[in-house]
């Protein structure tokens, strides 16, 4: 039968077939050509519950692992942690370079005294063709879960659960405290799973705190920052990098603030990411 791997624990795969439930292993040859089985995948599995066979994936991640997602929300807390830019940058353009559709969601936006930073950060990425929410937003987040296989990823503490809890009531998926010590939450999602939300699949997945540009070159780095992309027919050279050529006009936009700074800070961290992964 064929099936779509809703679940994986330990080695233990959930499968969906036809609105029934399925616990699967999976059969020895996958260990030999060096692939497993993706909560998204879509499999077949034989008369012994065995996976057999994974159909070709649209796309998948490494971190969380899943495929053929239709798009990510990635959360992206302005307190507690305290909003990072870099960390949203670099998971905008992995998730591009993987050809999924993000979307961005602000957490914890309640707690700020003051909103006028954060106001202008959200303005700024609206305007650069992103979809953004505040997480207090839970009407119109469903309409953007309805039929799609989404993903929801974030750093550790920054509010995963607690919306997925309002997205819907009777999941209570446990929540975790901040650690005043270190900034950031504690894990309390262990596993990756796809849990039906909103007419639609949202995988929860385990917090994460760093990201690599795995199989990514410095044109892939430039070319998922889309302002960037959208402009650099006006360089003076066409395999400009933006960081040290004259005539580049992604640098001309920065220094007239058309191109907000952290984004090219970011940017040149990531280029500098690049060069140092290749020594």
């Amino acid at each position: 039968m064929q099936a779509k791997v809703i679940k994986l624990i330990s080695n233990k795969w959930t499968v969906n077939s036809n609105g029934k439930l399925y616990e699967c292993s999976s059969i020895g040859k996958f260990k030999y050509l060096k692939v497993s089985p993706l909560v998204g995948d879509i499999v077949e599995v034989d008369d012994n519950n065995q996976i057999t066979k994974i159909l070709p994936r649209k796309n998948e991640l490494i971190r969380p692992p899943i495929a053929n997602v239709d798009q990510a929300i990635i959360l992206t807390s302005c307190k507690e942690p305290s909003f990072s830019s870099n960390l949203l940058d670099k998971m905008l353009v992995i998730i591009e370079y993987n050809n999924i559709k993000p979307v961005i969601c602000f957490t914890k936006y309640d707690l700020l005294n003051d909103t006028k930073e954060i106001d202008e950060i959200i303005n700024y990425y609206k305007k650069i063709g992103y979809e953004v929410f505040i997480n207090n937003d839970v009407s119109r987040i469903k309409e953007v879960l309805k039929d799609k296989v989404s993903v929801l990823t974030g750093q550790t503490g920054v509010g995963k659960s607690s919306l997925l809890n309002k997205l819907k009531e009777d999941l209570n998926l446990p929540t975790g405290e901040i650690s005043k010590a270190l900034g950031r939450g504690r894990h309390t999602t262990r596993h990756v799973e796809l849990l039906e939300i909103a007419g639609g699949l949202v995988a929860d997945t385990p917090g994460f705190s760093s990201l690599d540009f795995y199989g990514m070159s410095k044109k892939d780095i430039k070319d998922n920052f889309t302002e960037f992309y959208k402009n650099e027919d006006k360089c003076k050279y066409q395999d400009c990098i933006h960081i040290k050529e004259d005539g580049c006009y992604i640098k001309e936009l920065v220094s007239k603030q058309k191109i907000m700074n952290t984004r090219y800070e970011n940017y040149v961290k990531f280029i500098k990411e690049i060069d140092e992964n290749k020594r």
